[in-house]
């Protein structure tokens, strides 16, 4: 049923924009339902509920569906051969030393739960993360701000992690720094077929005073505006929701860095209940 939830009931004949409980009777005749309680209960068997909709951006990528192939591939090719390929989810994550507003219990009234603001600066850090897509094992830096270089020494890490990999899958976004030439100069040749467009004014090829490595390393590009792809965003999620919303450590700031710190560090040997938490492991 959800594969015909998620058309547009104009694709199916019918000239609204939402499906009712009548226009789904109609089109699932082979169900053998007869009436609107009938489908309604079906309906909540499946899991499968009236709620509200939220806005979102859908990917203008015209090659979303041909990128997404070429991710499970990759991700078949992994787990096929463990031992030998390994296939990570990167991306980067901004936190603040303020803490988020959000939702969290308080007494019945005009009470609400409040966000302790420091009187000091946002002060902001950042993550950037790579997440096994079969082992849940994360490995992650914690820096003021995510370089080139940074970038370079990530993946000399990814490679001292996983020494035993003959091909490193690194699946991310397309933030132009991702494809710089001095970033991928430490990498092997690339396959990937869809590079990511980057600044003109930015140079073609890797500085002179760099030293080429082999790496063996293959960024993989997601289809361009579409983060929901990238299974390592509900990761940042989780962190947002047991750490940083509604935090108390707005005056303690290395305090707050140190409990993202912790927070990640439970998964450095991997996670079942995170590969099941992302997606990346059937429930």
């Amino acid at each position: 049923m959800l594969h015909i939830i998620r058309r547009d009931p104009y694709q199916c004949g019918y000239e609204q924009a939402r499906w009712t409980l009548a226009t789904l009777l109609d089109h699932c005749a082979w169900l053998d339902l007869t009436t609107l309680p009938g489908l309604w209960q079906l309906l909540r068997r499946l899991g499968i509920h009236y709620k509200r909709g939220r806005e979102y951006v859908h990917s203008p990528d015209p090659h979303y569906l041909e990128k997404q192939a070429w991710i499970m591939a990759r991700l078949a090719e992994a787990r096929t051969d463990p031992e030998r390929i390994a296939l990570l989810y990167l991306d980067e994550v901004t936190f603040y030393r303020q803490p988020s507003v959000a939702s969290a219990y308080a007494a019945k009234g005009t009470d609400q739960a409040r966000a302790q603001r420091s009187h000091r600066s946002n002060t902001h850090s950042r993550v950037l993360a790579a997440m096994n897509a079969l082992s849940g094992q994360v490995t992650y830096v914690q820096q003021n701000h995510i370089t080139v270089p940074a970038l370079r020494k990530f993946y000399s890490t990814l490679h001292e992690t996983y020494p035993q990999a003959e091909t490193l899958y690194v699946v991310q976004d397309n933030w132009p720094v991702h494809a710089h030439p001095d970033v991928t100069v430490v990498l092997e040749k690339q396959q990937y077929p869809w590079w990511p467009t980057t600044p003109s004014n930015w140079p073609q090829t890797p500085s002179a005073k760099l030293t080429p490595d082999t790496l063996p390393i293959q960024l993989v590009f997601l289809p361009t505006y579409a983060s929901w792809c990238n299974p390592i965003e509900k990761l940042w999620r989780r962190l947002k929701q047991q750490q940083l919303h509604l935090h108390r450590l707005s005056d303690a700031w290395d305090a707050l860095k140190q409990r993202v710190c912790t927070f990640l560090d439970q998964f450095s040997t991997g996670s079942t209940d995170l590969l099941r938490y992302t997606g990346l492991l059937p429930t």
